[in-house]
């Protein structure tokens, strides 16, 4: 075929991708033809190639999407986390990991000291729900009020509350760092109360649940609220040390130690 006639179809093929919004195939189908003649492939053995490249590129464009989307205090993995200095155990976690408690919107808790790895859990579960494609939002508790009691200010409420029931799994970090003023407190409930036996939401909090008072003043509204939390929850305990305190001072101390030891060499040489 003149090579003029190949320009043609070509330019044709990639106005057809175009319009079906297929641009891997429109970049890819010249290199998979050619590598499919050499080979002598059949037609269908070709077509499947094709598509399937252009399915894994956009679960690839999705999964980046969703990643985007979850607004991440950092990229945390299952794999990044050490399990050997947390009471939580890593076959509990992978399980989690699996979906399946998004799939019976089943809330999950972890209680825990600052530096125990809470947030990072979270952030892992929430990453792995975004490699399943599922729409993910991570945020603080205050985050999350001060949101919305500003949409309450600009009578965009509704809208706002729309907008996260969207999501098939919502995290929510620090509950119980920061009092929250009864307005907050009730708007927080409502997200909550709105996901009950619906769609899943994590927290993570450094209080017990017999503490949450210090943050949810009105006790009626508390105790509503730790139902629907505690409802089938999977509850995680962390630890009650920090581990990255642990972590910052062993690394403070061993220059120390290692100076002392260096001295002790240098004394019993030279004696």
């Amino acid at each position: 075929m003149p090579a003029s006639n190949t320009a043609v179809e070509h330019a044709t093929i990639r106005q057809y991708c175009k319009a079906l919004r297929a641009p891997t195939i429109a970049s890819q189908f010249a290199t998979l033809a050619e590598q499919a003649t050499r080979e002598k492939q059949r037609y269908t053995r070709y077509l499947e190639a094709l598509l399937a490249m252009e399915v894994e590129e956009r679960e690839r464009h999705t999964i980046t999407l969703r990643l985007q989307e979850a607004h991440l205090p950092r990229m945390k993995t299952i794999d990044d986390f050490d399990f050997s200095q947390s009471p939580v155990a890593a076959t509990r976690i992978r399980e989690l990991a699996d979906g399946g408690y998004i799939q019976r919107a089943e809330p999950v808790v972890l209680i825990g000291e600052c530096g125990t790895g809470k947030t990072h859990l979270a952030t892992a579960l929430c990453v792995a729900a975004c490699q399943q494609k599922k729409r993910v939002r991570f945020t603080t508790a205050a985050g999350l009020v001060n949101e919305l009691v500003e949409a309450k200010h600009q009578n965009q409420l509704r809208r706002s509350l729309a907008r996260w029931s969207r999501y098939g799994l919502i995290a929510v970090d620090e509950v119980g760092y920061v009092p929250l003023a009864d307005i907050g407190a009730e708007l927080l409930f409502q997200v909550i109360s709105d996901r009950a036996e619906r769609a899943t939401i994590i927290m993570t909090t450094n209080l017990p649940f017999s503490e949450w008072t210090q943050v949810f003043n009105n006790v009626r509204l508390c105790k509503a609220l730790l139902d629907r939390v505690t409802d089938r929850a999977h509850i995680l305990e962390t630890a009650t040390e920090s581990y990255r305190f642990r972590c910052t001072l062993e690394k403070r101390q061993s220059p120390k130690t290692d100076a002392r030891t260096d001295k002790n060499v240098a004394t019993s040489g030279s004696s």
